[in-house]
């Protein structure tokens, strides 16, 4: 992923993991939330490993 997040790849995260949690009702935020949150941390831990220095 080049940049930060997209909408998009955030729901798709989120829907993933509200898949593996058994599909709970109701609880569509938490798990948006909760997927963003991995990506941006992903984000960080890639650019870290990737400086523009190379």
């Amino acid at each position: 992923m080049a940049g930060p997040p997209t909408q998009k790849d955030i729901e798709r995260r989120a829907y993933h993991l509200w898949q593996q949690a058994g599909m709970p009702k109701e609880r569509d935020q938490e798990f948006y939330l909760e997927a963003e949150r991995q990506l941006k941390e992903e984000l960080i831990v890639h650019e870290l490993k990737t400086p523009d220095t190379l």
